[in-house]
């Protein structure tokens, strides 16, 4: 939005030019200058109640009927008007507690050319907010009521001006026009269901942690207005990420669960289900149903499981609802709307939402919009908002990709519930994120066994003389209301103690019923896993003529496509090595399995930084013509009716992208979704999405996933941040079979590895540490037979040793540590020493490990590994295989997993070799 500031200081006669300019031809102005002289048509105006036309001029064109010092009034006017669309947001009363802070609106009528004595003149620059001709003091109330009431909204950073004007004339058009009865009564209502379940469980469960909603009640009419105005425009399911505060009161009053099922888990005594889970705190639970609107539309409704991570949830939101409407709604991302509740120092203070934005107009992770409901406590667990961020508001990450923001007051409910349902509508018109900024209180602290006056005295002494929201608005209804709506207000008075009665008493609620979606069903055919699925894969070889078939097809391209010269090349070698030895490399093994799964109806989807090409130039997937830079996805033409290959190069993230791709695998059981990083060591940029989702969800909620990470790893003098992905860490989280962890050599293996994944009757997150340099090794070529027979090798024995009995010594490894090992083994022709390797790591294959010690019962063993004692698999078999007695062989410890000097390197590597032959 432009600063007409200069413009006073100006000679008329450029505003007459720009005016000329704008009546040849609109498009030649700037877009606010044509919003300018279309409001106020100073050609034909309404003067004095008559039609003064302006006189013509040169060329046969009107001019401006006003004179210089109007037209500078005028204009002051005008500047008025649109700095109070862009800034009365910062005097608007949206605090209900305290006064706000100055934020240096300079609103005042000075800083426009205009004083006390205009306010009894009339302006034309009325018209431009519908209030037509009207005097000064006419147009600053209704520009205070509008833009800095109960209100204020951002918007003018939007700069499509399609979007721009729809929300200013739409928001204007909802501030200006009262709701009626019905809809007041629908807001009554849920605040009295929200004010009642607070009340019941403060009396029945006195002290007990819930982060009560109490003080910001006005969220369940807002969560209710956006689902049932979405609904109306067509969404059939919203997909909602919380945090703590609210989300019992939300699972009652918003998805219907009944208070008999929240009791049970205050009382521990709920039955575990299976689909959603129960392993965790009754604050932290996921919940589903199928709620129907006052209009009688059907709505999904999904509560997602979440830690106490603050905001971790989001990406999951987005992740699982992307996959939802890829599934179910024919990747119509109208059917399905995401709505993330966020707290004001959460959502201003974790990176992640940063991430979630800057993903959510990107191809790979875009949604059509989510809508972020800000319940504004003012205040983090103690931390003060002047302590908690440096920007004016705790939403101002919204900006960034230019969504609206609503700031209100969580006492007006009416405002709540308007600006609720425009989010909705211009969520729907537009497809893009949408903000909603409600500035309520917490009447408690951070949960309701804390002292909130030890650290604000004085804002607490403020709470609790304040009557709560549904008080509030019952006080509005009988004081300003119609007789009609102070009647309503009498009538739900009486029927709000009764309904609190029946609570207590402890009335008999039935729950709604709810039919199980497509993937539902997928999910439920599956089952749990047991140890004894871990002691041997299934068979997930292909035939021998599919085999050939996706070969083939991965290597052709159409006639009038010209991949780039390095990459024809790349394939042809490929080619040729299947040809001339009948063996594929690892890229190739790979992507027969996404192949082989297509054609068998599953979808793959594959995201990461890079991915198409693959960071180390070998997977390929996608071709881009050398002249035309058009794509062609290699895997998207096998047959007809295939499953789907989305493969995406992503933004630079770890952490939103990894929540994305988890939630992406939560929703679907049938697809395979993989995240790779571009060096394994990032994986650390995305822990809190490891810790709380993919290794304990299972066990938390028995939500089951079966995505798979690949990290490439290995130890190449590549320096402390290109080496290692951290196998420790994620050893150190294995229990209770949560998840499966790999350090795979061949493409075969790797290939079967994939398959796996959607074989088992079950679902488990895998963990891959991928080959970096050895991607073209020659030892990790495998055989057409090794993708035709048989399944994943957990443990693979030496191909070299001929007779065990004349073995001494044998080298267990994974990774690149065999290749090393084993070049040395075949350089030395040492038969003596048999190198075996681990592929799985965890599950551990125990009862395959016995059978190899047995195999070579007097031998020596020794576990050899490049990274520090410290790192990698040492201590977690130390801890879990105590059926075989072996020494160690690694880098000293460290605190740095590599070291950053190359000639350092080859030295530490050759003495591991030299120790594991020599000692």
């Amino acid at each position: 939005m432009k600063d007409f500031s200069f413009v006073t200081n100006s000679h008329p006669a450029y505003i007459e030019s720009l005016y000329q300019d704008f009546r040849k031809d609109p498009n030649s102005v700037d877009p606010d200058w044509v919003k300018f002289f279309e409001g106020f048509d100073f050609a034909v105006s309404n003067v004095n109640g008559k039609a003064a036309v302006a006189a013509p001029v040169a060329g046969g064109s009107t001019s401006l009927p006003v004179s210089d010092d109007q037209l500078a009034k005028e204009l002051g006017v005008y500047r008025l008007i649109q700095a109070y669309r862009k800034k009365g947001h910062l005097i608007a009363k949206t605090n209900p507690i305290r006064e706000r802070k100055d934020r240096k609106a300079n609103l005042d009528l000075a800083s426009f050319g205009l004083g006390d004595a205009d306010l009894k003149t009339e302006f034309f620059a009325g018209t431009t907010i519908g209030v037509g001709k009207a005097t000064l003091e006419k147009i600053v109330a209704y520009l205070q009521q509008i833009y800095a009431g109960s209100v204020g909204l951002q918007y003018t950073y939007i700069n499509d001006r399609v979007k721009a004007k729809w929300m200013e004339k739409e928001y204007e058009a909802m501030m200006a026009q009262p709701l009626s009865l019905e809809q007041r009564k629908r807001i009554l209502q849920k605040l009295n269901q929200g004010v009642i379940f607070e009340k019941f469980l403060h009396t029945k469960y006195i002290g007990q942690k819930r982060f009560g909603l109490e003080g910001g009640e006005s969220t369940i009419p807002a969560l209710d207005a956006i689902i049932n105005v979405a609904a109306e425009y067509g969404v059939q399911e919203s997909v909602i990420g919380m945090a703590h505060r609210g989300r019992l009161n939300v699972l009652a009053n918003i998805l219907g669960k009944t208070y008999e099922q929240i009791f049970n888990e205050f009382e521990g005594l709920a039955v575990p289900d299976m689909t959603m889970g129960s392993g965790d705190v009754k604050y932290h639970l996921g919940f589903r149903s199928q709620v129907t609107t006052p209009t009688g539309k059907p709505v999904n409704l999904q509560l997602m499981p979440n830690p106490s991570h603050l905001e971790v949830v989001d990406p999951i939101v987005i992740g699982f609802s992307r996959s939802k409407a890829d599934v179910i709604y024919n990747s119509d991302y109208d059917k399905i709307l995401p709505i993330l509740i966020h707290g004001d120092a959460a959502v201003a203070g974790q990176g992640i939402v940063y991430e979630v934005e800057q993903m959510s107009k990107l191809k790979g992770y875009y949604v059509g919009g989510s809508i972020h409901f800000v319940i504004n406590n003012q205040i983090g667990f103690t931390t003060d908002f002047d302590d908690a961020r440096s920007s004016d508001y705790c939403t101002s990450v919204a900006s960034i990709v230019q969504a609206p923001v609503f700031h209100v007051n969580g006492d007006d409910a009416e405002a709540v519930v308007k600006v609720s349902q425009l989010a909705a509508r211009y969520r729907q018109e537009f497809n893009e994120d949408v903000f909603i900024d409600m500035v309520c209180y917490r009447k408690h602290g951070h949960n309701e066994g804390d002292e909130p006056k030890f650290t604000q005295p004085s804002l607490y002494a403020l709470i609790e003389k304040h009557a709560n929201p549904r008080e509030v608005y019952t006080q509005f209804l009988l004081k300003n209301g119609e007789s009609d709506a102070q009647a309503l207000a009498k009538e739900m008075e009486k029927g709000f103690w009764d309904e609190l009665q029946a609570r207590l008493d402890e009335v008999k609620q039935h729950p709604l019923p709810y039919a199980n979606q497509k993937p539902e069903q997928w999910w439920q055919a599956l089952r749990k896993a047991t140890p004894q699925d871990f002691e041997s894969s299934p068979v997930t070889a292909i035939k021998e003529e599919d085999f050939k078939r996706l070969f083939e097809g991965l290597m052709k391209w159409p006639e009038n496509f010209v991949p780039l010269r390095k990459v024809s090349k790349l394939l042809q070698d490929k080619i040729k090595l299947y040809q001339e030895e009948g063996k594929v490399d690892w890229a190739t093994g790979e992507l027969l399995a996404y192949a082989s799964l297509l054609i068998e109806g599953k979808d793959v989807r594959m995201s990461g930084e890079d991915v198409k090409r693959g960071t180390f130039s070998h997977r390929h997937a996608v071709l881009f013509d050398e002249n035309t830079n058009e794509t062609y996805n290699r895997l998207s033409h096998f047959q007809d009716n295939q499953g789907k290959f989305r493969i995406y190069n992503s933004l630079l993230s770890e952490y939103g992208v990894l929540g994305f791709e988890y939630g992406y695998a939560m929703a679907n059981p049938n697809n395979l979704v993989l995240w790779e990083a571009q060096y394994g060591d990032f994986v650390n940029g995305a822990q809190t999405v490891i810790d709380q989702y993919i290794s304990s969800a299972e066990q938390k909620w028995t939500t089951q996933n079966g995505l798979v990470m690949l990290l490439p790893h290995g130890y190449e003098g590549g320096g402390p941040d290109h080496s290692n992905a951290r196998p420790e860490r994620f050893l150190q989280q294995c229990a209770e079979e949560n998840m499966v962890i790999t350090n795979i050599t061949t493409a075969a293996n790797f290939f079967h590895a994939l398959r796996r994944q959607l074989t088992w009757q079950f679902r488990k997150p895998l963990i891959n540490f991928s080959p970096k340099a050895n991607l073209r090794h020659v030892g990790a070529y495998s055989a057409m037979e090794e993708f035709t027979q048989g399944g994943f090798k957990e443990v693979l024995d030496d191909p070299f040793i001929d007779d065990a009995s004349v073995v001494k010594k044998v080298l267990l490894c994974s990774g690149k540590m065999y290749f090393d090992l084993s070049d040395k083994q075949g350089k030395d022709d040492r038969k003596d020493v048999a190198i075996v390797r681990l592929e799985q790591l965890y599950p551990l294959p125990v009862k395959q490990l016995e059978a190899i010690a047995q195999k070579y019962k007097g031998a020596t063993f020794f576990w050899v590994q490049e990274e520090p004692l410290n790192m990698g698999a040492a201590a977690f078999l130390q801890m879990n295989l105590k059926q075989i007695n072996y020494g160690v062989i690694s880098r000293n410890p460290s605190a740095s997993t590599a070291t950053g000097y190359a000639k350092v390197h080859a030295r530490e590597q050759q003495q591991i070799i030299d120790t594991a032959f020599n000692i």
